[in-house]
């Protein structure tokens, strides 16, 4: 009742259910899973594999990205409630249960909607013809947002506007743009006119510039435009003077368009009622008065206010129809909270500097380009008064001696910049300015804006207190001043880091101080920033200032370990070169330990070894460790220098089985391993892919089911003598519990029990548990439910020659690369590959049909495609499979057979395999067969090194019995136009379930 089964690795197919519109295979054989925007996606991953694989699902980002997102889904069904059409794109269902590779599967979900239509006019005027006249157009544009691309309908009144219906009327649809244009007939006649005199050719003067497709992949957006043309009333006379009289003009009809162009039109846009969206439209009534808005300002684009000023901007309608909408935005940010719009009308109540920017008044009615005015605010304010000093440049001096030039300058921050006022005093008086004593400003080294009083040739007499004042005059703006001692004793800065200082160590969670002592008069700010990091500083920016030196940093981690570097800054003292010094931070945190947790299993009077590691940790070391069995302290000599503690148990037994605690120290903190040691059992693993294991039982309604399993590391272990078995009906308490004896137990043997009795159709709860001389392992549970068993067909002799579109029960893979096609010589494509492929079926006609792969792109070389026949009962023991294959084209990759026998398991093994180019010709095979249970057969082609590789098969056979006596190479070759004399070749037979030498077995 057991067999050795190999672990399996994970296979998976991506399966639908919730509110798909439609599911397809697209031109490249990918799943398209087509829904329709707030609706409900369910996307199932169905797995095979052995142990039971886990599944986790994924998502690209959309068009411009194939990378995955961060987030994912660890479960086999994938379910998003109303979703949204940037949630559609490629999700991968990858499936692994540590066994070979993953498996991964992909289907690409299309989001369909359709947003509301947006109809824009636009009119210009352009000269024609030298400026002899004039024609006025307009554009009438429908855009709309949509999936899959809108269709549009132009109507006007309840009439639609087609081709040809009305000769001022021509529908224009370039790539990915659509235009309608109405040519009023008096300026097509003046056209003609024109060809006629030899003036032109008839075409409008001016460009017409398409517009390009909008969006990601998924979106699309269509636009159509309507033109509406008329010509001035005089020059219509002047150049038709003839025919005056016969096209009655009046002055109606030439200033303005037909009167029948005057109307209301709509644009109705439609997605075909796919996904059931039903269309939208929007209407526009077009009058002689239509026209885009236009704007003015109360104010100057520049306003400049004062803090606590209350203001109005009005923005007033000078043009437009139908009226426009008036709106009011704030850049950067949103509108400021003490603000009111009443119409164009914009106040601000109690201005703040914040409230400063840019205000944007725009008025839209959808006819022409928007309307827009933009009001630059600012909020007069002055802050940040800095002062440099700057020895004289020219010499390269950093320090202030007499004789040489010396240069005091002063900034402030202001808003607007350009309006302050710099004043200059000497100790407490106006400086007198002269030869010797100069005011520059915007001195091109320095910030903008910024005043410097340069003193030439330096005398004892010019020490003293220099005092720079800058003023907003006319403003009630408080003015702000700086002061500089100019004397002997005024020298540049020094910089140091305190003796015991230059390495601070604390630990994490704690408060660090970092100082640097600067000497100098007068002492400039510190600038601190970090060395050996790309990183910024606990403030969030990249550089620290601090006035005393002291660098504070609150509640310190680990990663704010490393090299800070403070120096003096280049305002509010000397303008040179900066001093610079060096501190390091140590920040010291408990260890970081592994295994958090391990679970240990043993046979019993066998010994373990249990290590804890540290990885991590400021100090590396271990300080100390303890251990602990089930909470109780064991002895432990002190382990020193060493970056990990180890406890060895003996001998596991029931009483040295239970939890181990490993606390490390490194004086810091203390972390801690956790290991449990047992000699249990591991947990038995369920087969799930056991076919057919629903069993009936005639007579009477209730059902078997065959329960199957593997033992999980049963080597680890004492072996296992038995099973207790506990089956419980759901949504009843009542359990049945049994025993079930081993005999022999390894690792892969697949053991089986039958549950009979079993209710039809209710579903069980099984609780399996290993038992050993230690007693009960770890336990596993699974639910059952009725399937209706499986009526495998008996094999018959009759031919499958794909004629019909079920193809005699023949499915496709849902676990390999790409699909087999069916087509005949009339539906094949034309602009298919030459030099590859049958140009019919074996029947040679244009009406049969054949089954075929397709190595064009964007199949790659080693992708397989399976063709998988119906479950067949066995009700012989020999068959012969036979068929026709075409093997044709320089890159023909391989044919092969498989046989698939479902008894406990499946398993697929090749019996037949044939490669390379077999020239233009139908050939015949014969594959004799022994299968041991139900059976199916598999036709995988497999794609050579490019696209000259199309593999075909058609009428294949099932026989029961011997294959024919006397095979000829593939039994027969049939040669199709042109295809030459035949080649006979042997092709491989293999694998375990074939006659190797068919005439040995006769």
């Amino acid at each position: 009742m057991a067999e050795l089964l190999r672990s399996a690795p994970a296979q998976a197919q991506i399966i639908h259910a919730g509110q798909a519109c439609v599911v397809k295979e697209d031109n490249i054989s990918e799943r398209v899973y087509t829904i329709r925007e707030g609706d409900t996606l369910v996307l199932q991953c169905l797995v095979t594999g052995h142990p039971r694989p886990q599944v986790r699902w994924t998502k690209t980002a959309g068009s411009a990205s194939d990378k995955f997102q961060e987030t994912s889904v660890l479960n086999e069904t994938l379910r998003i409630e109303k979703i949204q059409r940037l949630q559609g794109g490629r999700y991968y269902c990858k499936a692994e249960n540590g066994v070979g590779v993953p498996a991964i599967k992909s289907i690409r979900v299309d989001v369909q909607y359709l947003d509301e239509p947006v109809l824009t006019v636009h009119q210009t005027i352009s000269d024609v013809r030298g400026s002899f006249y004039q024609e006025k157009t307009v554009f009438l544009r429908c855009t709309v947002n949509s999936n899959p691309p809108a269709r549009f309908i132009w109507k006007r009144g309840a009439e639609t506007l087609s081709h040809s219906q009305d000769n001022g009327v021509d529908i224009y649809e370039p790539l990915y743009t659509q235009m309608l244009t109405s040519l009023n007939a008096s300026s097509q006649a003046v056209r003609q006119h024109e060809v006629m005199m030899g003036h032109g050719n008839g075409q409008p003067n001016g460009n017409i510039q398409g517009d390009e497709e909008r969006g990601e992949s998924c979106r699309f957006f269509k636009f159509r435009k309507m033109i509406l043309t008329a010509v001035d009333e005089e020059l219509c006379l002047e150049l038709f003077s003839d025919a005056f009289r016969l096209w009655a003009c009046n002055d109606e009809l030439w200033k303005n368009l037909r009167p029948q162009d005057y109307a209301s039109y709509t644009c109705q846009v439609s997605v075909r009622n796919v996904c059931s969206i039903p269309d939208k439209s929007i209407t526009f009534q077009l009058t002689n008065t239509t026209a885009p808005p236009a704007l003015k300002l109360s104010v100057n684009e520049t306003l400049v206010v004062n803090p606590g000023d209350n203001i109005t901007m009005q923005c007033s309608l000078t043009g437009g129809d139908p009226q426009p909408e008036v709106v009011w935005s704030h850049s950067p940010g949103p509108m400021p909270p003490n603000s009111l719009v009443q119409g164009g009308n914009l106040t601000i109540w109690r201005i703040r500097v914040e409230d400063s920017g840019y205000y944007n008044c725009t008025a839209i009615n959808n006819v022409g380009n928007p309307a827009k005015k933009t009001v630059n605010l600012l909020v007069r304010s002055m802050k940040n008064a800095t002062f440099q000093i700057t020895p004289d440049v020219i010499k390269e001096s950093e320090t202030i001696q007499l004789g040489q030039d010396l240069k005091l300058s002063c900034h402030v921050d202001a808003v607007p910049q350009e309006k302050v006022v710099y004043s200059w005093y000497k100790n407490g008086k106006p400086a007198r300015f002269s030869d010797r004593l100069l005011i520059t400003r915007n001195d091109p080294e320095l910030p903008p804006v910024t005043c410097s009083l340069e003193i030439i040739d330096l005398r004892f007499s010019d020490y003293g207190t220099y005092l720079c004042v800058a003023t907003f005059q006319g403003a009630p703006i408080p003015d702000l001043s700086v002061e500089v001692n100019i004397s002997s004793e005024t020298v540049p800065p020094t910089i140091s880091v305190p003796k015991g200082q230059s390495t601070i160590t604390v630990r994490e969670g704690s408060r660090a101080e970092l100082q640097c002592e600067v000497r100098g008069k007068p002492k400039p700010p510190i600038i601190w920033s970090r060395v050996d990091k790309e990183s910024p500083m606990p403030s969030g920016t990249m550089t620290m200032e601090t006035y005393d030196g002291k660098l504070r940093l609150e509640s310190v981690s680990r990663e704010m370990s490393g090299t800070y570097k403070c120096q003096t800054a280049r305002y509010n003292g000397f303008n040179i070169r900066p001093r610079e010094a060096l501190v390091q931070l140590n920040v010291q945190f408990p260890p970081v330990v592994e295994p958090a947790f391990q679970d240990v299993r043993q046979g019993v009077g066998r010994g373990v070894t249990l290590r804890c590691t540290m990885l991590k940790g400021s100090p590396m070391k271990v300080a100390t460790s303890v251990w602990r069995f089930n909470g109780t302290l064991l002895a432990q000599p002190l382990a020193e220098q060493q970056d990990y503690s180890e406890l060895k148990v003996d001998s596991v037994s029931r009483e040295t089985s239970g939890s181990y605690e490993c606390s490390i120290s490194n004086d810091v903190g203390v972390s801690t391993c956790l290991f449990q040691v047992s000699a249990k059992a591991y947990s038995p693993e369920f087969y799930y892919d056991t076919p057919n294991p629903t069993l009936s039982q005639k007579q009477s309604k209730n059902y078997s089911y065959v329960l199957q399993w593997t033992q999980k590391e049963p080597d680890a272990v004492d072996p296992i003598l038995k099973y207790r078995l506990e089956v419980r009906q759901l949504a009843q308490r009542n359990t049945i519990q049994t025993f079930i004896p081993v005999q022999k137990m390894e690792k892969g043997l697949l053991l089986e029990h039958i549950l009979p009795n079993l209710k039809v159709p209710q579903s069980y709860e099984v609780r399996l548990t290993p038992i050993t001389s230690f007693g009960a392992g770890d336990m596993a549970a699974r639910i059952i439910q009725y399937m209706e068993p499986i009526n495998y067909p008996n094999p018959t002799d009759n031919t499958c020659r794909f004629e019909d579109e079920k193809i005699c029960g023949f499915v496709q893979d849902k676990l390999d690369n790409f699909d087999w096609t069916r087509q005949n010589a009339l539906t094949q494509n034309p602009k298919r590959t030459v030099n590859t492929g049958p140009p019919t079926d074996i029947s040679g006609t244009p009406e049969g049909y054949y089954m075929f792969i397709e190595a064009s792109r964007p199949r790659v070389t080693g992708d397989k495609a399976r063709l998988i026949s119906p479950l067949y009962n066995i009700t012989a023991k020999y068959y012969c499979v036979s068929f026709y294959y075409h093997m044709y084209g320089k890159h023909i990759g391989s044919l092969n057979l498989l046989v698939r026998v479902r008894n406990k398991r499946a398993i697929d093994t090749q019996v037949w395999s044939l490669s390379g180019n077999r020239g233009n010709m139908w050939q015949q095979a014969h594959v004799p067969i022994n299968p041991p249970g139900p059976f199916q057969i598999i036709f995988e082609g497999v794609r050579g090194t490019s696209y000259e590789g199309d593999i075909a098969i058609d009428d294949v056979t099932l026989k029961k019995g011997d294959c024919p006596r006397k095979p000829i190479g593939p039994n027969k070759a049939v040669a199709l136009p042109g295809g030459g004399v035949p080649a006979l070749h042997s092709p491989c037979l293999c694998g375990p379930l074939t006659f190797f030498l068919y005439m040995l077995l006769r």
